[in-house]
């Protein structure tokens, strides 16, 4: 406790000492604008030679990329406090997510419109927090070097949970930017055999140029957790009073020990394009001037540095002794004065961007030659630009993964089946592995939105071919070994290929409505025969004083199901499967009322030939623990069609400094034993918003997640995923349980920190479970610190 109480108390000083700007404004470009670019109003001049104050320039555009085309999208950067302690929890900013309990656990979503598409590598589904996909990936460009740290920690080095991330980002000029991002993960665990252990490096490259662009991303990530099967009874923590003897969670026995998921995966993704097209006269953006300003400012800067060094040496070789009042005032008479106006007249308010949004069109006609060549008014804020009008885009992909699962001591009669053994000796050890690699290009060519006759809007097509390439355990065929102990025989390498053409009709200027409609088919390989149709629009119109948005989503995909849903083996669980198609339509609409701070969502799905796991166990009692045996995991294929209604209702209310923010999510489902999901998902947020001293921003508060009782998917440790609970005698129904935290939210100019007390409603009983017998901590204390530089 008292390293905590310290560790406060060094974060709080050491925010106060902090002397930067925060992300204050981040404008329509994605263009974070840092207080104007406001420093040293001497301009970089110092009364001292000795001492320079040099002002650092404060902006970062960050953007995602569309993974198909390389389309920028604007998007924010993490800066803001909301929330903030939260981001580091693996049940999700808002406790959506179905997980172990430790950090860095696999976890599943609740709200089944917000899961992700399968990847083709299934075992790395549960770990979606920890790996990002090009498409959620955060590229930027900025115009000084930048340093994100954020550390989040709990408990103490037995049980405790720690993640660490650091990020830096640095242009080389304007066009060139440059990232490295390196994620540590660490959480000991507070139950036995259950510590994980994460780790990712990133690097990312973007080239900017008028007719060039170009991104790159490069990661290597490995995870390993240990798994310990879950408690072995839930009793210890519902109800601990019938046992003779109280536990600490360290001491409640488990059902494994001494077993392991690893996984190791690299990614290479680059897109790049290249586009004709021509120029147009624009106003520049507001940023745009204040960096320009800022060139200037920094050119005359470095001219009076170097005029001052001349003088003084000019000086020291006459003999003279060195006059700066005297220099200073030479130096103000060449300048043009402060409040110099120009003659002449200005461009309109409507031509000139003002606020960082506008970039209207300079009527260059309009303005007179005498005009476009004396006026610096007019010609100092106004540029070049370059318009594409149609591109040729290529993107390449590589991902590459391996999954290990290890044990060195499995319980008798746990697995329904042994399919092989690794030696003849016939142990208990398991050793499986499996590898998997996929590159995949993509050729496309674009006719950009309004500057074609054959395109108004804009249209895209593409081709696509993806190699894959498995490798499987094999069973060692020889005559002298017996068929009730098949031998382990090496691995089996297995290929697949695949084409796909599609094209996107897409509409995104205008404030009005905006649209993007993709379609995709396989027409060889061995996916022939997939269709995927997305489509979405947006509309945006005033209504009394407030703008609506209602935003509509639709998709219909018919689909393969996974190649390791097809085929697995491994020593227990072993398959050849041949299943059919998946058909997978949605309808999803938002409605969105700034002013009133409501948003509501609307889904509706239907499945057919839907695959998932199915897993058959036995739990028996022995003791005061039950005994699990006879694991058996199934791929099932259900024929019919199942529909799940989604009803959502965002609503946050503002009374002075009190907030409450609350989300709710009504599901159902026509098919609850095969697709399960919880009737109503709730998470509430209560506090306070002031400021101290007009700097310090701080949230005082609690929050809660809650859900109704449902049988949960259960995790299957030997394949590192959740499978529906089959074995009537043994399902376990999760929910009803609110888990509350505490917390206190700070954040002072680039600093944001935390204090929480987590689940603090725990107790002696509880059903806090997120996952059919793996618990969630108990009541911790927990710390978390960001902390943004610019050098």
């Amino acid at each position: 406790m008292k390293r905590h109480i310290s560790l406060i108390i060094s974060l709080f000083i050491i925010s106060l000492l902090a002397n930067a700007q925060s992300f204050d404004t981040i404008s329509r470009d994605g263009m974070s604008n840092l207080n104007g670019f406001q420093g040293n109003r001497n301009l970089g001049l110092s009364d001292s030679i000795q001492n320079q104050h040099k002002e650092i320039p404060r902006g970062l555009k960050v953007w995602t990329i569309d993974e198909r085309f390389g389309d920028r999208t604007a998007a924010q950067p993490d800066t803001v406090s909301e929330l903030f302690m939260n981001t580091f929890f693996t049940t999700g900013l808002r406790g959506e997510y179905n997980s172990l309990g430790n950090l860095g656990s696999p976890r599943q979503n609740r709200i089944f419109i917000d899961r992700s598409e399968p990847s083709e590598f299934i075992f790395l589904a549960p770990y979606d927090k920890f790996i990002v996909p090009p498409s959620k990936f955060h590229f930027t460009s900025t115009l000084s070097p930048i340093t994100n740290l954020s550390y989040s920690t709990a408990g103490d080095r037995t049980d405790g949970e720690d993640q660490f991330k650091a990020l830096f980002a640095i242009n080389a000029g304007k066009k060139w930017g440059f990232g490295f991002k390196f994620d540590y993960l660490y959480g000991r665990g507070y139950y036995s055999n259950q510590n994980t252990s994460h780790i990712d490096y990133t690097f990312w490259g973007t080239y900017t140029g008028e007719k060039y662009q170009a991104n790159f991303l490069s990661s290597l990530n490995h995870q390993k957790v240990s798994e310990n099967g879950g408690i072995a009874n839930d009793a210890y923590i519902t109800h601990p009073e019938i046992f003779n003897e109280s536990f600490e969670t360290s001491e409640i026995p488990t059902v494994l020990s001494k077993n392991w998921n690893r996984n190791d995966n690299q990614h290479i993704f680059f897109n790049h394009r290249y586009s004709l097209g021509f120029y147009r006269k624009v106003a520049m953006t507001k940023e745009e001037i204040e960096a320009k300003k800022f060139a200037i400012r920094s050119m005359q800067s470095q001219e009076a540095d170097k005029a001052r060094k001349k003088a003084m040496e000019e000086a020291k070789k006459n003999g003279e002794e060195f006059d700066e009042e005297e220099f200073n005032k030479r130096q103000k008479a060449k300048g043009r004065p402060d409040d110099a106006k120009v003659i002449g007249n200005n461009p309109t308010s409507n031509n000139l961007a003002t606020n960082g949004e506008q970039r209207d069109f300079i009527n260059v006609d309009s303005l007179g030659e005498k005009e476009m060549t004396g006026n610096d008014a007019t010609n100092e804020w106004i540029k070049d630009e370059y318009v594409p009008v149609t591109s040729f885009i290529h993107t390449a992909r590589f991902d590459n993964f391996r999954r290990i699962y290890q044990a060195y001591d499995t319980p008798d009669s746990f697995y329904a089946n042994n399919y092989y053994y690794n030696n003849a000796t016939a142990n208990d050890s398991i050793y499986d592995q499996t590898k998997h690699w996929a590159l995949k290009n993509t050729f496309a060519i674009a006719l950009l939105e309004g500057f074609n006759k054959w395109a108004k809007a804009g249209l895209k097509a593409f081709v696509s071919h993806e190699l894959r390439h498995y490798e499987l355990p094999m069973l060692l065929t020889t005559t002298t070994t017996p068929a009730t102990n098949p031998l382990f025989g090496g691995y089996e390498k297995i290929n697949k290929n695949d084409i796909s053409v599609g094209g996107q009709l897409l509409k995104a200027n205008g404030k009005t409505l905006h649209y993007n409609i993709n379609a995709e088919a396989w027409i060889a390989g061995d996916r022939a025969g997939q269709l995927h149709i997305d489509g979405n629009a947006d509309l945006n119109f005033p209504l009394l004083g407030d703008t609506v948005q209602f935003a509509a989503t639709a998709f219909f995909h018919r689909t393969a199901p996974t190649f390791y849903m097809n085929t697995f083996r491994s020593r227990h669980f072993w398959w050849d499967n041949n299943l059919d198609q998946q058909i997978h339509s949605r309808l999803l609409g938002a409605f969105t009322l700034k002013k009133t701070r409501t948003q509501l969502r609307v889904g509706y799905d239907v499945l057919k030939n839907y695959a998932y796991f199915g897993l058959q166990n036995e739990r028996v009692a022995s003791g005061n623990n039950y005994l699990v045996r006879n694991n058996q995991v199934n791929v099932r294929q259900h024929n019919g069609a199942i529909s799940l209604l989604t009803l959502q209702l965002q609503q946050d209310f503002k009374f002075g400094i009190m907030n409450w923010q609350n989300l709710i999510t009504f599901q159902k489902s026509s098919n609850e034993a095969v697709l399960p999901t919880p009737t109503l998902n709730i998470y509430s947020n209560l506090f306070i918003r002031f400021k101290i001293a007009k700097v310090l921003d701080c949230d005082f508060g609690v929050d809660g997640r809650y859900f109704t009782k449902y049988h949960a998917p259960e995790y299957i440790p030997g394949m590192g995923s959740f499978g529906i609970q089959e074995t009537e005698a043994s399902r376990t129904e999760i929910g009803n349980y609110p888990v509350i935290n505490a917390y206190a939210n700070f954040k002072l100019q680039r600093t944001r920190f935390f204090i929480m007390m987590s689940h603090i409603n725990s107790g002696d009983s509880g059903n806090y479970f997120f996952t059919p017998h793996y618990p969630l901590n108990q009541r911790i204390l927990r710390l978390g610190i960001s902390w943004d530089f610019f050098n």
